[in-house]
């Protein structure tokens, strides 16, 4: 079986984990008694802990391997679900999002994995790859966890640890190591890999287009749960099959048309026209009057997500040195967890204080600011698919 094969089965399995439990998450915090700044704040202490370990992970799967550190992610991910469970109080839901924080940073070592296997020509298609994971994840983890929801509240993270369990076993066995490391082989720092990326400015671009795209998203993401339910009255299984539908469009564009429009307009082209798409999609969420209308603000919003994600992570790729693909794309997705730092709490906080569109005009605004950004600085790429190759 071919190597990217096996990984995008196991970022699948890790993923339909995390789909799982993300639509659920903000209603199992609020029976606790946690606001919507507090679900915001949960959500900003998971991606704290991948800003934090993102690099880390993507440096020593430099320097040791990208396998051992894929598995010790989702034995990590094992973990946090079962504390999840296992529950009792609100610090203790934080403390299993921290666990699960530090363990899903070990994303970039899955992309790292795709750059060691294939080609420049086909690592945006490789980094599709893994976008039609997450897509894929995000179609039947939602609408598996909606069901499960109806057993019990704690029955999706059962389910959701023992997915990991079995994921950590199969790659055990079946998942080959893509990098040849010895004990001279030297990486990255995290503040290496920054004054490494300053060399380049279209490298710096691209590193604050992740921040500042993520952080957008994922103050919609944050509050949406709650948004629906008091705009449409939705409960957590309709929010999960939203999230399904959004997941389906993911992976229909990552899996089979990202590397199709890559190879004809390039990188440089789609992120701009991505990202506008992101911002006409967030920015519609508020004006939804009916399910009809707010499918389309959806479907809209995961179009520009499905090209822009791996759009960005090739292009990343493309400008690394190969020996620290792993650092310089830790970063990158340690830049991105910044963003879900912020974008949570800010989203959190505008709907408390403003009201529940707040959260969704001030993103869009973030968001065409990003695409201004990507527009005028990625202007001289436009012309030629293998700039990028030379930063």
């Amino acid at each position: 079986m071919s190597p990217i094969v096996i990984i995008f089965i196991t970022v699948f399995i890790d993923l339909l984990g995390f789909g799982i439990i993300i639509p659920l998450l903000p209603f199992y915090a609020e029976s606790f008694g946690a606001s919507a700044f507090t679900i915001g704040l949960l959500g900003t202490s998971f991606s704290l802990m991948q800003f934090l370990f993102s690099p880390i992970w993507g440096r020593w799967s430099d320097k040791v391997g990208r396998k051992p550190i894929i598995l010790l992610g989702l034995m990590g991910s094992c973990l946090s679900y079962l504390a999840l469970a296992l529950a009792t109080s609100l610090p203790l839901i934080f403390f299993a999002r921290i666990i699960g924080g530090i363990a899903g940073a070990n994303i970039p070592t899955a992309q790292a994995y795709i750059a060691d296997v294939t080609t420049p020509e086909n690592r945006a298609k490789g980094m599709g790859m893994v976008g039609a994971a997450f897509g894929l994840g995000f179609i039947f983890g939602p609408a598996i966890g909606g069901l499960l929801s109806r057993i019990s509240p704690e029955a999706p993270m059962w389910f959701a640890s023992v997915l990991c369990l079995g994921n950590f076993m199969a790659a055990w066995f079946l998942l080959p190591e893509s990098r040849r490391v010895s004990a001279e082989t030297k990486t990255l720092g995290r503040m290496e890999a920054f004054k490494h990326a300053l060399t380049k400015p279209t490298l710096v671009l691209l590193l604050s287009l992740y921040f500042i795209v993520t952080a957008a998203f994922s103050s919609f993401e944050a509050t949406f749960a709650l948004f629906s339910e008091a705009r449409f009255g939705f409960t957590s299984t309709s929010i999960g099959f939203l999230f399904a539908f959004i997941g389906l469009v993911l992976a229909v564009i990552q899996g089979l048309l990202v590397h199709i429009v890559v190879q004809r307009v390039g990188e440089a082209r789609l992120i701009p026209a991505a990202i506008f798409c992101i911002a006409l999609g967030v920015g519609l969420v508020p004006f939804a009057w009916s399910v009809p209308t707010l499918l389309v603000a959806l479907g809209v919003l995961a179009v520009g997500m499905g090209f822009n994600n791996p759009s960005l992570s090739s292009m990343v790729s493309r400008l690394s040195d190969p020996n620290d693909q792993g650092g310089i794309l830790g970063l990158a997705s340690s830049l991105a967890s910044l963003g879900r730092v912020v974008g949570p709490a800010m989203g959190g906080f505008l709907y408390d204080s403003y009201g529940m569109t707040t959260p969704y005009l001030s993103a869009s605004g973030l968001m065409l600011v990003a695409f201004a950004v990507s527009f005028i600085g990625l202007s001289r790429l436009r012309h030629d698919t293998h700039a990028p190759a030379r930063g």
